[in-house]
């Protein structure tokens, strides 16, 4: 009896583990390949040109840094604080003998036993805790992007230094304007990486009612999130050669989409 109970957690679950894991596989490799198909390979390149028209005349720009990343830390301290909260909440439940724990019914499809309902709440739990330390860590770089920007041209004076590629980035070295430009991404690609994990709860969270509702729920999250992710560029490959930021295709449209 319990094995047949626990049929469909053995395979729906697992789908609905895999299908958002290989839909972020291949989102991943578009992003490499095409990162102008993409809407986080647009707001990457995006990102790295503005951090570097800020560094280029920082003196007036300094005051906008200084918002435009507070607004985004807001963001992420609002999505750490409601996961954290989420994994008190759940620690509570485990720790308590309240009958919440139990299924709300026997007509709950798939196993709702001790064992496997402990299981629930514990991947519901990690994936809320890693989604508050990815916002956490998202917080960190991003404050540090901000001093790094406001700061640049102290730690590399215009004078003493001359731009190799012909002064794009107000008198920096290239090298200085990359690390910048990385330290600035990693803070939004940990953003992006823990709003994906929260989201990620949503088919767990539903798994407690029933394996079905977490299966319906990814399959329902996976053309969301494609809608999202995926940028229409009427006939664009979206490939971006590897010696310049000038895309192997139409040049026209490549302006457009940069």
């Amino acid at each position: 009896m319990e094995w047949r109970d626990s049929f469909l957690d053995l395979a729906l679950i697992p789908l609905s583990l895999l299908l958002p894991m290989a839909y972020h596989a291949w989102l991943w490799r578009e992003i490499r390949l095409r990162p102008l198909r993409t809407a986080a390979g647009i707001n990457a390149a995006t990102r790295r040109l503005w951090a570097i028209g800020m560094m280029k005349d920082n003196a007036k720009n300094a005051v906008t840094v200084v918002q435009s990343v507070r607004n985004v830390i807001m963001g992420s301290t609002l999505m750490a604080t409601t996961a954290i909260l989420f994994c008190t909440g759940i620690a509570a439940v485990l720790s308590s003998t309240y009958t919440v724990k139990k299924p709300l019914s026997d007509t709950v499809f798939g196993a709702h036993g001790e064992y496997m309902m402990a299981l629930k709440y514990v991947a519901l739990l990690l994936a809320f805790l890693f989604a508050f330390l990815c916002h956490t860590l998202a917080i960190c770089f991003l404050n540090q992007a901000s001093f790094l920007i406001n700061t640049s041209s102290c730690l590399f004076p215009p004078a003493d230094v001359a731009d190799p590629e012909g002064g794009a980035g107000g008198g920096l070295p290239s090298a200085c304007r990359d690390y910048v430009a990385e330290v600035l991404e990693r803070g939004f690609t940990l953003n992006l990486i823990g709003n994906r994990l929260f989201y990620a709860g949503v088919p767990l969270l539903l798994w407690i009612f029933g394996p079905l509702l977490a299966f319906l729920s990814s399959m329902v999250m996976i053309p969301i999130l494609y809608n999202l992710d995926i940028v229409d560029l009427k006939g664009h490959s979206g490939c971006v050669s590897a010696k310049s930021t000038e895309t192997t295709t139409k040049g026209s449209e490549c302006t457009h989409a940069v």
